[in-house]
């Protein structure tokens, strides 16, 4: 057993992966409520082996539309989110299942496929308890001094100004996520508690498994060594040095059924008083994170020098510690503004990518990233190597993102063209409007290698069946719809990369495929006429000056020029 170390050298933190990609932006279901996620414990319990410590899809599934009332498609999507961010699995056990989903040719297959799913059934709990950060409460209105309910965050915005936004993210908002914990600690623990050690008359003295325990390590990270390693909470809190305040129970061979335990009011108080800010969260990255100098170019030469502002990236990959990296490294992306900026390195690989405020630009992120929260642009093109998790997209305008990912939400956002590959559907979360979605329409050499490592194939792409949550949703008013096949143009990545990959991974849908073939067909019959007209030198040479002219006035008309004129910028490095 570990003792080194002292009570004062511990410091424990909210993760905020989970809240920032698991926790969905909208007022949870009326029915997910404690009382009701409570009873999801003490059913599981009941059912024995078959529900606990891990549970199934399909009893969830029955838990959730028979007695929650929630739909099938949400339940499923509450499932796979939660077994994405609490089971370890490798990136080929994710693509043999996604393989296996996309071989199903009937509902029924799918289904019984997805009752094979298992995830901890204390973790799941706790998923669907985080839900309820996003619960609009007239209460905390009232006092905030708001006039109408709101879940506005009044945290520091990303450029540092410390000024709230009307539409606050509490997916960003590390002092959110911690206040939520600390202010519903009770509750979480009393929902970890087993049935058969709750003590109606005193429930504070009830007792908290050492197992029960260790399902907080997936909201909770610890450090007794200011953050130079991590350690679980359960290892932590059998420490010699914090026995005495954690409420331990260490079980005597004499009473060979007893387990470790905690008393639940001294656990409670232990934790309430070691939580500190997300010591790898955006705040930290802000405040003392590494400046990176990614070569940018393409400001405006008619603008004036003062008037230029350059971007601000900064990580904190230099202070997290190397077997911890997955939710833990940051990268912040802010105010990036008339420029194109192309990056393929060691820095950017498996990070947390935060893109915030970024305006008129191009964004090449060629490596693959473990999450990605895209805020607040407008007018801007981002192109994404795949994506282990999650794409948050929230309140962005004009903004075009090309990306293989895992999961990808939308919120706030209007005038979004999307081009994706996803396993899972895209879901659409309230406050959308002019959505376009399409099929992932380019490639670099190096993205095959890049998918194998985070697990996504091309055996399976969803883009084009979102899933609609939320109340503001109309059948007969719908907030996207497909990209026009007269509308699709396959994109070229600007960049020299190495890799072997020379086509698009799984290719086009038929009917996109078509259009672009028919292009080219087109483009071959122009190309076979102007051959065939038989013009001499100087028809040949006033016709190429005719066409450059025109093909000139066209790239300033559509702004493409600028886009052009922003390629000037070094490859994408491999180093940093």
């Amino acid at each position: 057993m570990m003792s080194s170390g002292n009570d004062s050298n511990v410091t424990l933190w909210v993760k905020s992966e989970l809240f920032s990609y698991g926790a969905l932006p909208i007022a949870p279901h009326p029915r997910l409520t404690f009382n009701n996620i409570k009873k999801i414990v003490i059913y599981a319990k009941n059912k024995g082996e078959s529900c606990f410590p891990k549970i199934s899809y399909s009893v969830w599934r029955h838990i959730a539309c028979n007695k929650l009332l929630l739909t099938e498609d949400l339940a499923w999507m509450y499932f796979h989110t939660c077994h994405l961010f609490s089971e370890d699995l490798s990136p080929v056990e994710r693509m043999e299942w996604d393989q296996e989903m996309s071989n199903c040719s009937t509902k029924q297959e799918r289904d019984q496929l997805k009752s094979r799913v298992k995830v901890n059934t204390l973790k799941f709990v706790l998923y669907l308890y985080v839900q309820q950060i996003h619960k609009v409460s007239l209460k905390a209105s009232l006092v905030a001094g708001d006039e109408w309910p709101t879940t506005r965050s009044s945290s520091p915005d990303l450029d540092g100004t410390g000024r709230s936004t009307p539409r606050g993210n509490k997916t960003l908002d590390d002092h959110s996520h911690l206040v939520y914990i600390q202010s519903n600690m009770h509750e979480i623990l009393e929902l970890l508690v087993d049935p058969e050690s709750y003590n109606r008359n005193n429930p504070s003295e009830s007792l908290v498994s050492i197992q029960a325990l260790s399902a907080i390590s997936f909201l909770i990270a610890g450090s007794i060594d200011k953050c130079k390693s991590l350690l679980p909470i359960q290892d932590i809190a059998v420490l010699q040095t914090v026995q005495h305040r954690t409420g331990y129970s260490k079980p005597y061979f004499i009473q060979i059924l007893t387990k470790q335990s905690f008393t639940l009011r001294p656990l409670q108080l232990w934790i309430k008083d070691c939580l500190v800010q997300n010591m790898f969260g955006i705040s930290a990255c802000i405040a003392s994170g590494r400046r990176l100098s990614w070569a940018g170019a393409g400001e405006e030469k008619d603008v004036k020098s003062e008037t230029k502002k350059r971007g601000k990236i900064a990580t904190n990959a230099h202070v997290v510690p190397k077997e911890h990296i997955k939710g833990n490294k940051i990268i912040i992306m802010s105010q990036v503004s008339k420029q194109t900026i192309g990056r393929s390195s060691n820095t950017l690989e498996n990070s947390s990518v935060k893109i915030h405020r970024c305006h008129y630009s191009y964004l090449y992120l060629l490596s693959p990233l473990r999450s990605v929260t895209i805020e607040k642009c407008r007018s801007t093109t981002i192109v994404l190597g795949p994506v282990e998790t999650t794409i948050y997209l929230s309140h962005c305008e004009k903004v075009t993102l090309i990306a293989p990912c895992r999961n990808i939400m939308i919120s706030g956002s209007t005038l979004c063209n999307l081009y994706t590959l996803t396993p899972n559907r895209p879901v659409i979360l309230g406050g959308n409007d002019t959505l376009l979605l399409a099929p992932y329409h380019t490639f670099y050499p190096s993205i095959e290698d890049h998918m194998n490592k985070v697990g996504i194939g091309n055996s399976k792409n969803l883009w084009d069946q979102p899933l609609c949550v939320g109340p503001d949703h109309k059948d007969e008013g719908p907030v996207w719809e497909l990209l026009p096949v007269s509308e699709f143009f396959t994109f070229n990545i600007p960049f020299e990369v190495e890799g072997t990959t020379t086509s698009i991974p799984g290719g086009l849908p038929n009917k996109y495929q078509k259009a672009v073939t028919q292009r080219q067909k087109q483009i071959d019959s122009w190309q076979k006429t102007v051959k065939d007209a038989g013009l001499n030198k100087q028809q040949r040479k006033e016709f190429q000056e005719l066409v450059e002219s025109r093909f000139h006035v066209w790239l300033a008309e559509t702004n493409y020029k600028r886009e052009l004129d922003s390629l000037v910028v070094p490859p994408p490095s491999t180093t940093t």
